[in-house]
């Protein structure tokens, strides 16, 4: 069968951000539009701005910030595309964690980055083997059941600031610094019995935060890299304290 080889250079343009050039780090995604960029990079464009660096559509007049992101299909694809980004970028993190005084996250020690060097050593492959490709596939269901352990993880306290909801029984929790907003509310809705997750909002210093923010975005953008736990609290959507 014949295949075609295309070039790193011709889908540049799909893999980089606008704002800053360079291989998408963090892929976020704008959900008005689905444009993407750097997380860091469109959430310091969104300090001054509230529309898309590429389209200029108006995002949210007031709260931009809460309707955007994180997209883990397009920045696999970005790693896989480029050889040695993800390492690279692992490496600052590694350093900017060690700069600062703070503990470097379990998945930035080495653990996670030690079995990527196979995509590389794979691509350059003509034939697969059969036997291989078993053993692949009986190793599959091992790496499923990781439930995320691997991943960079952030330790949280949950507090209800409402006297109209009960508070957790256990609100000290540890998860993926992937996790998002969404599932922190589905977390505390199924604990506390409500009917949907909708009624919840879930805030730090005080500020609501958007359902689709990661655990690691909150840690950087609001709670700017305090000593941990995160403290989060929540409350009735329509509460106004």
């Amino acid at each position: 069968m014949l295949t075609r080889k295309i070039k790193l250079w011709d889908i540049n343009a799909h893999i980089t951000c606008r704002l800053c050039s360079g291989y998408l780090i963090d892929a976020t995604t704008v959900t008005e539009c689905l444009h993407t960029f750097c997380r860091s990079c469109l959430v310091k464009y969104l300090e001054e701005n509230n529309t898309c660096p590429t389209c200029r559509i108006v995002i949210h007049q007031s709260h931009p910030l809460q309707y955007i992101g994180h997209d883990r299909t397009m920045q696999d694809i970005v790693y896989k595309l480029v050889p040695g980004l993800q390492e690279a970028e692992m490496r600052k993190q590694r350093e900017f964690y060690h700069k600062l005084g703070l503990e470097v996250p379990g998945d930035m020690k080495g653990e996670a980055c030690s079995a990527k060097p196979h995509l590389d050593s794979h691509r350059s492959e003509t034939k697969a083997d059969d036997s291989s490709n078993k053993e692949a596939a009986e190793e599959k269901p091992e790496e499923d059941s990781d439930y995320h352990r691997s991943d960079e993880q952030v330790s949280i306290c949950l507090e209800c600031n409402s006297s109209k909801l009960r508070g957790l029984k256990r609100k000290w929790i540890r998860c993926s610094a992937q996790a998002t907003v969404l599932h922190l509310k589905k977390f505390i809705a199924k604990k506390l019995n409500l009917s949907s997750f909708n009624e919840l909002d879930i805030l730090c210093n005080e500020e609501i935060l958007g359902k689709d923010h990661t655990l690691k975005f909150v840690v950087v953008t609001r709670w700017r890299f305090k000593k941990a736990p995160l403290l989060l609290h929540y409350r009735p959507k329509m509460d106004l304290l």
